[in-house]
């Protein structure tokens, strides 16, 4: 029996891995820092220097970013200006640094997908691992691919700002199809297969599709799962759908509504001749590219519009030199088609690098399913999330002693907070020779505002930098900046992969209540944050889920790392029901590891533990076992629908469960309020 009250033994920001001057030397980020300081003249000998250039200088940076990776930018006048510098107007790049309703690069066209397919060659493209399967296409083949889908599309009738959706798992056709759509000028979307039809229909329905692609099945954790029926009611309730795609096998949906076309994927990529082109349209820069969609935790989720151009620049500036990502990295980042991490996992094409498709359970046949694609794939990059993480620590295992990871070089982690004691695990247990690289970002701009990069020390629990171009601190509650202390995130300039819009938001109030309405004309994100003097951060948890007892607040995440450090505890939930500024209970769930109880002893070491490592305002005021916690598909845990629920409201009116990993944990939570003011919990 572990006791967690002993303390850790890494703290917050102990350093973990110094910055390696060779990997440094190397970099993507040194070489633009060099060829920035020949084109403006400036010296910049450490990040902060480059940051504060890229903030002052917001729009030539973003300029001279563009004709960094794409020479052929220097032509446009914009680039030749920034370039120049002394005839460089700031008002071609962003007319206003206004929030919202800042416009980038007004005049200036181009096609994402152009970019992405870059030049054919017989370099492997992409490699697609699945439960029961391999596919590899080189960069040639990939082009031939999209040439036919696209031709298909365009067909099919799909045009500029049309939309395409997509219901399929991390492979090939979400991939083949997604370039497809937008090389011709037309708004992808996707969701993936383990989304159940409501919470499909809830996103597509708003979008109104004119093309569904979607699988017959697929596999999951060593079982089949005929995905029929889901699409039936799916296409049944698409308004305007023309034309549906089917991959793989499995029966078709029946009935289908009449006048609905059906094709075969495979069909269409074997028919098509070798030497057709992609009919590559080309867009403005504020074009909208994809759609991607809140949480859907409360309400009918959100449509969240980004433009082509400012994916293009966004990706590739955090792809490459936050991360370092060039051509011959392989890149993976294990994500499903729902989650923003496929949107940035697919731009790995950008910066020339080889993607790394996987699809499935991270835990069949065991949690060492991954590190053994990661080796197997030879991947230098290797992204995840945070409760990944936890779960192998909490599991036990060893992967350095199974696998070796000779080109591994960085380790990303997102999702969630990850403590110090998962970074202390990662290199003792995966390799102590990779950087250990943190990211927050969201959604909402699908893209990272914190970050690390090949200039940064590893170090336990932090995130290395705010990422070049983004003005990123924490603000108290009157708006002013604070360092060394907890507030909340806010970005002061725009960025260019903000939201142009909200779908079926005609005014913008919607965009402006969700982004805007706390501090007018910054950005609030919603996540607590500790900006340290060094440019660091920590990162605590959603703003509007986390603990403020007595005026100390404090992230889910600190909690989490205490209470879960009891091997007699699973999983953990940690909820403040304190509401329009009465100090309500705080509650703690916890779902028992197999074999153990919640006694009344553990429940006083579990304080004792919160009261020694924490505060002693944050120890529970009831302590409850729980079947489950309730998550999203993506993993995250919902604090904020659990906490609307223990203050009252019904847990249909607050959770969907089609948005939902396990829809049946929220059946126990019925009725949860009334029985804790009764006295019976």
């Amino acid at each position: 029996m572990s006791e967690a009250g002993a303390g850790p033994r890494i703290a917050e920001g102990d350093l973990l891995a110094p910055v390696k001057a060779e990997v440094a030397d190397s970099s993507v980020l040194t070489d633009f820092a060099r060829w920035l300081e020949g084109v403006t003249g400036r010296s910049f000998p450490d990040y902060a220097s480059l940051h504060r250039f890229s903030i002052e200088q917001l729009e030539r940076f973003w300029a001279l970013w563009w004709v960094y990776f794409d020479p052929d930018f220097a032509t446009n006048p914009i680039g030749a200006a920034a370039m120049a510098g002394n005839d460089f107007d700031p008002t071609a790049v962003l007319s206003t640094r206004s929030m919202p309703g800042a416009r980038w690069f007004e005049g200036v066209s181009l096609n994402y997908a152009r970019y992405a397919l870059g030049t054919q060659g017989a370099e492997t493209a992409v490699v697609a691992v699945s439960e029961t399967g391999r596919e590899q296409l080189s960069r040639t083949e990939l082009y031939h691919r999209v040439a036919a889908m696209a031709h298909f599309l365009r067909d099919a009738g799909v045009a500029k700002g049309d939309r395409v959706a997509c219901y399929a798992p991390n492979g090939v056709m979400a991939l083949v199809g997604f370039l497809a759509t937008v090389s011709l000028g037309a708004i992808w979307s996707s969701c993936s297969p383990d989304f159940g039809a409501s919470a499909v229909i809830d996103r597509f329905r708003q979008i109104t599709p004119k093309v569904l692609l979607a699988v017959r099945s697929y596999d999951y954790n060593g079982r089949h799962f005929e995905r029929a029926a889901d699409l039936s009611e799916i296409v049944a309730n698409l308004e305007g759908l023309g034309a549906l795609v089917l991959e793989g096998p499995g029966e078709d949906p029946a009935p289908l509504p009449r006048g609905l076309s059906v094709a075969d994927y495979g069909g269409i990529i074997s028919a098509a001749a070798p030497d057709l082109p992609v009919p590559f349209v080309d867009v403005e820069f504020s074009h909208p590219l994809w759609i991607l969609y809140s949480s859907g935790t409360t309400g009918l989720p959100k449509a969240i519009v980004q433009s082509q151009g400012g994916i293009l620049l966004e990706h590739t500036r955090v792809l490459m030199l936050h991360s370092d990502i060039r051509p011959g990295d392989r890149f993976l980042w294990y994500t499903t088609t729902g989650w923003m991490m496929w949107n940035f996992l697919v731009s790995g094409l950008l910066a020339g690098s080889t993607l790394v498709l996987v699809d499935g359970a991270v835990g069949y046949p065991d949690l060492y399913r991954l590190y053994g694609i990661v080796a197997d794939e030879q991947v230098t990059f290797f992204g995840t999330s945070a409760p990944f993480l936890n779960a192998c620590e909490k599991a036990g295992i060893v992967p350095k002693d199974r696998f070796s990871f000779p080109r591994l070089r960085t380790i990303g982690s997102t999702g969630a907070p990850l403590s110090p004691e998962g970074f202390l695990w990662t290199f003792e247990n995966v390799s102590s020779s990779i950087q250990l690289a943190s990211a927050s970002g969201g959604t909402d701009v699908c893209t990272a505002f914190l970050a690390s990069s090949p200039w940064h020390d590893t170090r336990a629990g932090e995130l290395a930098c705010a990422t070049l171009g983004v003005d990123a601190t924490a603000f108290d509650e009157e708006g002013r900046e604070i360092i060394d202390q907890v507030g909340e995130l806010v970005i002061r300039e725009p960025m260019p992969s903000m939201p142009v819009y909200f779908w079926n938001d005609p005014d913008g109030s919607k965009l402006r209540e969700a982004y805007f309405s706390v501090y007018p004309g910054i950005w609030r994100h919603g996540d607590w944050i500790k900006m340290k003097p060094s440019g660091a951060a920590v990162i605590y948890g959603r703003s509007d889920s986390t603990l403020n007892r007595g005026g100390v607040r404090m992230g889910t995440s600190e909690f989490y790392v205490v209470v879960e450090s009891f091997e007699e505890v699973a999983d953990s939930m940690v909820v403040d029901t304190s509401h329009l500024g009465r100090e309500g209970e705080l509650v703690l769930l916890v779902v028992m590891a197999p074999g153990y109880e919640l006694t009344g002893e553990l429940k006083d070491r579990i304080g004792a533990a919160i009261r020694r490592r924490l505060s002693p305002r944050h120890v529970p005021d009831r302590i409850l076992a729980v079947g489950e916690i309730p998550r999203t598909i993506n993993g995250k845990k919902m604090e904020v629908p659990i906490r609307r629920v223990l203050l009252g409201e019904e847990p249909e009116k607050v959770m969907s469960k089609g948005s939902m990993a396990n829809p049946t944990a929220v059946d126990e939570y019925r009725g949860l309020s009334e029985r804790l003011a009764s006295g019976k919990e």
